[in-house]
């Protein structure tokens, strides 16, 4: 990060070059010497310079990081604890730290852990034939260079033969994910075997990208460190035996340094061929590539409107971070340790998370029914105060609404292409609604239904345009109060006529495929994931739970029906070739959008086996999104978790400040979650741990009831409407570009 224009230009005699991290206690630059030798300086705020208990614990801080010295620790260059500011220059590593690894690269291969592993053994082995207890390894304080890592910041650090401590009677010192049960219950008995429970810890995070004792609350995680076994799920062969000795309860029954150096060069495999013998820091390239089209598994439906002691000792938590000293702040999100400096990290994330912006993007931002241009008709009656729902496809974002034409915007520019016009005949604006179901080989299929004063359906039909020009291709009617339409794999899915077909017609030229018999007194919802057909037909009896659920082959209209095989309206999406299903409580949630879910049942489509999951928790939120093998719910507060699809456990929790969101939208590298709220702000999620990286402002001037947002991709970039008809889109990598207005 650049210096600003309020940071010192030199230090000590350093040259400052620019800000490495912020934190809540001092600024980290990176410096350089006369002899061009480059440093990391550490310099403390000036506020807390004229503490005499702070200027003590910084004195301490330089004077454990002297005593160590290895090839896997930042050795001190120069200090002076007494100027003003204090500061402090240790060895510069170019690299970047072990949290940022995993957070922007996922969990490391068991090839990767060899080097890492026994790096930080030879580091903990130097610190502690120095007399020092590290009290606080973390990824955070983990640095990459290249030629093995570094452990950085002996902060919150003590001398292993003295239990003094600068810290107040109460307080407890580290970072709960990876402190060791003693360090909870009495920190003066806290000695060498304390990292070693850390080191284990770290390393689990390092193989699954979560902790053995991770829970929604710091004060949770403290009561299973000290209680609960670890959880290693995904830690297989022998080196899960050695990790479970690094996490045992008891602190004699941990190995030591020397012992452990044995333990992992037997478990853990020597690099394969092309593999970096040592944990190489890789820059990236500025904006690397991905593919265009997002890998959510979203159904395609009518989208919806509108222990005592230990708990005690925790809450006095005080804890260094990186780049020295930085105040932490504990999360109850399941995300771990958030230092000052890795949240300024997470606010603008390396370019590597993110993919290629389309060629000629621009921040823009539109509504739904721009004014007329170049010939583009406006809608009639549209007061541009209703959210659209959009399809994107192939730099193009196809938008529908209630009383809204469709239309084709540049999904680069933000430029309205055409607009067509579809308006039934003498019917008001307010009565007719158009949804894109979706665009396939340069057709754009449209569904028009038509409402009487009552808001009942009265006439529907489904349309396709070319996508070049808008021009109506063909057009068919669907049945009065139907549930609606879907199109999937060149098909569309309508019940037609007298109410007794679900008919496949082709979305090239509308000629019918097959048409499939639906049971007397059934009404059937056509749905779409994964670009598959289904249908799910329920019984018009009040208070029926009989449903009939139609996998339909797109390529000839064939369909296999599967008796009840779940909750009604609960499909989710597709796993391992089993259907998934979604089931709540029979009681509803008072006064809110939210539903309770209970169990998941997976179903094999070709024999109807179904399988139960009972959820270990009740899980609440709006329709749940499979994504990644991953399930997402988001509450109508802004709670988002996310659940495996095969155990119902829970992989993390996360709050947002989003105000009723709509459905999770997960990227097409798997690596970050989207939702947004009504007024278009958006929260962006790391998968892997829950850690939310940005927030975006709000882009409505009103909030209106309509479409719960979703985002879409348009290759690297998002793109998204809020409830007053706002479209605009989103550079991930830097949210808070201001927006072009078109």
């Amino acid at each position: 990060m650049p210096l600003h224009k309020e940071d010192p230009r030199s230090i000590g005699g350093y040259r400052l070059l620019d800000r490495l991290g912020a934190g809540g206690m001092g600024m980290v630059y990176r410096g350089r010497s006369r002899s061009g030798r480059e440093v990391a300086l550490k310099v403390v705020h000036a506020k807390h310079a004229q503490d005499p208990v702070f200027r003590a614990r910084f004195r301490h801080e330089i004077e454990a990081a002297r005593r160590v010295s290895g090839a896997f620790t930042a050795a001190v260059v120069d200090a002076d604890p007494e100027a003003d500011p204090p500061w402090m220059a240790t060895q510069y590593v170019p690299g970047e730290s072990l949290a940022a690894r995993i957070r922007d690269g996922g969990p490391l291969r068991v090839s990767e852990l060899r080097p890492l592993a026994l790096g930080l053994v030879e580091a903990l082995r130097d610190i502690h034939r120095a007399g020092v207890v590290h009290r606080d390894l973390k990824p955070a304080n983990v640095l990459l260079a290249e030629d093995g890592p570094r452990v950085i910041d002996f902060g919150i650090s003590r001398a292993a033969e003295s239990h003094h401590t600068l810290t107040e009677t109460g307080q407890v010192i580290g970072t709960p994910p990876f402190m060791s049960p003693e360090q909870f219950t009495d920190a003066r008995t806290v000695g060498p075997a304390s990292d070693i429970f850390s080191l284990g810890a770290l390393l689990v995070y390092c193989v699954t990208g979560r902790g053995p004792f991770d829970a929604d609350s710091p004060y949770l995680t403290g009561y299973r460190v000290v209680h609960h076994q670890p959880a290693l799920d995904g830690v297989t062969g022998p080196v899960r035996a050695v990790l479970e000795r690094c996490l045992a309860k008891e602190p004699a029954d941990r190995p030591g340094p020397d012992e452990l150096a044995r333990e992992f060069a037997s478990a853990l495999p020597e690099p394969e061929p092309g593999d970096s013998g040592t944990m190489t820091l890789r820059l990236p390239p500025a904006r690397p590539g991905t593919a265009s089209a997002p890998h959510t598994t979203a159904v395609t439906r009518r989208p919806r409107r509108r222990g005592t002691r230990v708990l005690l000792a925790v809450a006095g938590v005080l804890a260094a971070g990186l780049g020295g000293w930085f105040v932490l702040g504990l999360r109850g999100d399941g995300g771990g340790d958030v230092t000052q400096s890795e949240k300024a990290a997470a606010s603008s994330p390396p370019p590597s998370r993110w993919g290629t912006l389309p060629a000629g993007w621009k921040p823009w931002q539109t509504t739904a029914a721009a004014p007329a241009e170049n010939g583009v008709k406006t809608p009639p009656g549209y007061e541009g105060n209703r959210s659209p729902s959009c399809v994107p496809d192939g730099g193009a974002l196809y938008c529908a609404g209630s009383a809204l034409l469709p239309e084709r915007i540049d999904a680069a520019t933000g430029r309205t292409l055409w607009r067509t016009d579809l308006a039934p005949a003498g019917v008001p604006a307010e009565r007719y609604v158009t949804t894109v179901l979706g665009a396939h080989d340069g057709v754009v299929l449209v569904e028009i239904s038509v409402t009487d004063d009552s808001g009942r359906g009265q006439a529907q039909s489904v349309s396709a345009l070319d996508a070049g020009s808008g021009t109506r291709l063909w057009s068919h009617a669907v049945r009065n109060e139907s549930l609606g339409s879907v199109y999937a794999a060149g098909v569309t899915l309508t019940q037609e006529g007298d109410n007794s077909t679900v008919t496949v017609r082709s979305a090239r030229d509308g000629s019918v495929r097959r048409q499939i018999p639906v049971p007397s007194g059934y009404d059937c919802l056509p749905l779409a994931v994964d670009d598959r057909p289904y249908a799910e037909c329920a019984a018009q009896a009040e208070n029926a739970h009989d449903t009939k659920f139609l996998v339909v082959d797109p390529s000839d209209g064939s369909a296999r029906t599967l008796p009840s095989p779940a909750q009604p309206r609960s499909f989710v999406g597709v796993r391992d070739g089993r259907l998934l299903f979604a089931e709540t409580d029979d009681r509803p949630v008072t006064n809110s959008p939210d539903q309770i879910y209970t169990r998941i049942v997976l179903v094999d489509p070709r024999t109807a086996e179904r399988t139960l999951v009972p959820l270990p928790e009740r899980y609440r939120g709006g329709t749940p999104v499979l994504a990644h093998d991953t399930l997402y719910f988001a509450t109508s507060s802004g709670l988002v978790t996310a659940v495996s699809p095969t155990t119902g456990a829970r992989l993390w929790q996360s709050h947002t400040s989003l105000e009723t969101p709509g459905p999770a939208s997960v990227d097409p590298t798997g690596r970050t979650v989207y939702l947004a709220g009504g007024s278009g702000r958006v929260a962006a999620l790391d998968t892997a741990r829950g850690t939310l990286l940005w927030e975006s402002s709000a882009r409505a001037e009103v909030l209106d009831t309509g479409l719960l947002p979703t985002v879409w991709f348009n290759r690297g970039a998002l793109v998204l409407a809020a409830s007053d008809g706002t479209v605009f889109t989103i550079d991930p990598a830097h949210p808070g570009r201001k927006p072009v207005t078109g």
